[in-house]
Formats: structure tokens, C-alpha cells, sequence
């Protein structure tokens, strides 16, 4: 779903992230209220085709959503594929953990996670769905700053899990956005629009 002819940027420049981030998180949280649904769908109608693809024996990473995120919560009753939540126990470090009917914790962020259970190893995982303020045409993803994504990504087995990041269409930047060594692209992103692909997967 590589679709770069339709794909319309918006232009922005920033001299720092801290910049780029309070001014993301207004057109986000704007642009959430008529975009979430249809964002939703998209991530949805992703996921489905990889299940018809390569079948549901892999599990699928999305999120608890902090304010001003979209709300992915829904497709736990609504998809075959078993979803993990991320959690972390160390401060900057993030690891997968299935999604089940037992009761969620609350990590050392505060956000509630699947904590009962067991880290989840990359060769188990399909694909990792990530909040995001906003994402670059490379890939760059703007987040909060605490690095635990692009640290779980720069391990060797996790830089083959694919990762899109989810964002609305406004947040989508033409400008390159402020990059820091760490800072792992993503595969692509999903908006209210489009499913977008930067890097080619076997997935059609």
C-alpha cells in the first residue's frame, strides 16, 4: 500500500524537538475528535490483512492510550490476532506482554499493563502499532522523548518486526523532523487516509 503519489505532506520547521512536540500536540489533539474513528478502521483493516497473509499464530503490539492518542483499546474484541500491550519495569526500557482477561498493573509510567505476564520475543510479534505526535516522509517519529521504543528497535530480532506509527494525516510533515542518533525510523504510518509503507513488506 505504497502510495507515495496520492500522499499529501504538510510543511513545518523546527529547530528542536521540544518545539515540534507542543506544536504537534495541538493539531493532534484538534484533529482527533473527526480522525479517530477512521483511523481506527485503517489499523483495523491492516491487521486483517496480515492475519489473511500469514494467518493469526503472531501476536500484535498496540498500546494503552495516554490523552490525546487514538484509542485502539476496541480491537481486542473485534480481531483474531492476540494483542500485547507494552510495559515497562525499568526506566527507558519497554518490552511486549500479551494482552489477557487478567487484571492490568500499572508500570513504573503509571500506565496500566499486562504485567502478570511474560516478556514477548520478537520472532512471536507481527507488527507494532505506535502512538506518535507526528512522523517525517523518512520515517522519524516524534514521541514524548523517553526513548523506549527506539531502544527496543535497535535490538537485532526487533529491527524485523515491521512498526507503523499512528498519527493523523495533519501531523504528517514534509520537513525532516529534529533527529537524534537513537532514533530508529519507522515502516511507515497510518492516518485517517491512507496506510502508507516507506519500506516494502510481503504484505499486499
Amino acid at each position: 500500500m505504497k502510495n507515495q503519489d496520492k500522499l499529501y505532506f504538510h510543511n513545518y520547521s523546527f529547530s528542536s524537538k521540544k518545539m515540534a512536540r507542543n506544536h504537534f500536540k495541538e493539531i493532534r489533539k484538534s484533529n482527533l475528535l473527526y480522525t479517530e474513528s477512521l483511523i481506527i478502521k485503517k489499523v483495523k483493516e491492516y491487521i486483517r490483512k496480515i492475519e489473511k497473509k500469514n494467518g493469526i499464530g503472531k501476536t500484535v503490539g498496540i498500546y494503552w492510550p495516554l490523552e490525546g492518542e487514538v484509542d485502539l483499546r476496541g480491537l481486542k474484541e473485534s480481531l483474531n490476532s492476540a494483542l500485547a500491550l507494552p510495559a515497562c519495569t525499568t526506566k527507558g526500557e519497554i518490552s511486549y506482554r500479551k494482552w489477557t482477561t487478567d487484571p492490568l498493573e500499572k508500570d513504573i509510567y503509571g500506565i496500566p499493563s499486562p504485567l502478570s505476564q511474560p516478556p514477548i520475543e520478537a520472532k512471536e510479534m507481527s507488527l507494532l502499532i505506535v502512538p506518535a505526535l507526528a512522523i517525517d516522509r523518512l520515517g522519524t517519529r516524534l514521541g514524548y522523548g523517553s526513548g523506549c521504543f527506539d531502544r527496543l528497535r535497535a535490538k537485532d530480532k526487533w529491527k524485523t518486526v515491521q512498526a507503523f506509527a499512528v498519527v493523523p494525516s495533519k501531523c504528517i510533515t514534509s520537513s525532516l523532523l529534529p533527529r537524534d542518533e537513537w532514533d530508529i525510523p519507522f515502516d511507515g504510518w497510518i492516518n485517517e487516509k491512507e496506510i502508507f509503507q516507506i519500506k516494502d513488506f510481503d504484505i499486499q
